[in-house]
C-alpha cells in the first residue's frame, strides 16, 4: 500500500500541470475619422452603457451559429466588459468632441450637461470573421427629456483570433463615437 501513494501523488501532479494558459484582452480607443465637432451648446456626459446579459461575463463569447453561443474559458476580458466598453467609448468621445464639451463619466455632476446613454442590443463575434453590433443611443437634455435618439448597425472584420475580435470591438466603438460626434455637431 505504501508503494501506491508516491505513484498516486505523481499522477495527481501530472494531471494538474497541463491546463492551457489563460489569456486576457482589453479594448483600446480608436483614432477619430474626422476632426473634433464644432462647439456644442451643452457639455455631454456619458451615462449608462448597457450590454446584453449573455456577454456580461469574464470569458470572451462568440456566436458560431444562430441560437448558439460559445464561451471561451482560456480567453477572458481583463475587466468587466461593460466597464471596458464605457471607458473606451468615453476615451473615443473625448478625442472627437471639442475641448470642454465632454465630461468624464466620473466627473462631479453639475447642471447643464446633456447625458448620453448607450444600449448595446447585440454584439456578435463570429469565430472566423465579422464582429457585428446593433446599438441604440439617446441624448437626454439637461431637463432629462430625450433630445436625440439614434440606432446604428456597425461591423468590423474580426479574424479568428480573440485579440482580433477585441480589436474589432474597439473599432466598432470608434465608429460609434464618430457617429455620435457627427450627430451632436449637427444637432
Amino acid at each position: 500500500m505504501k508503494r501506491w501513494f508516491p505513484l498516486a501523488g505523481l499522477a495527481l501532479l501530472a494531471g494538474c500541470g497541463h491546463s492551457p494558459p489563460t489569456h486576457f484582452f482589453t479594448l483600446d480607443p480608436a483614432p477619430p475619422k474626422a476632426p473634433a465637432a464644432s462647439r456644442l451648446a451643452h457639455p455631454v456626459r456619458l451615462g449608462a452603457v448597457h450590454i446584453p446579459p449573455a456577454l456580461d461575463r469574464p470569458e470572451l463569447v462568440t456566436k458560431p451559429s444562430a441560437n448558439r453561443l460559445s464561451i471561451d474559458e482560456q480567453n477572458q476580458w481583463a475587466a468587466p466588459l461593460g466597464d471596458m466598453i464605457r471607458r473606451t467609448l468615453a476615451q473615443d468621445l473625448l478625442a472627437r468632441l471639442p475641448s470642454g464639451s465632454f465630461l468624464a463619466p466620473d466627473a462631479p455632476r453639475g447642471g447643464g450637461a446633456e447625458v448620453l446613454t448607450v444600449d448595446i442590443l447585440a454584439l456578435d463575434a463570429a469565430p472566423g470573421g465579422q464582429v457585428h453590433a446593433d446599438i441604440a443611443w439617446s441624448l437626454l437634455a439637461p431637463d432629462g427629456k430625450p433630445r436625440l435618439t439614434r440606432q446604428a448597425r456597425l461591423d468590423a472584420p474580426g479574424g479568428s483570433e480573440p485579440g482580433a475580435q477585441a480589436a474589432a470591438i474597439s473599432t466598432i466603438l470608434g465608429h460609434l463615437a464618430d457617429d455620435i460626434a457627427a450627430a451632436l455637431g449637427g444637432s
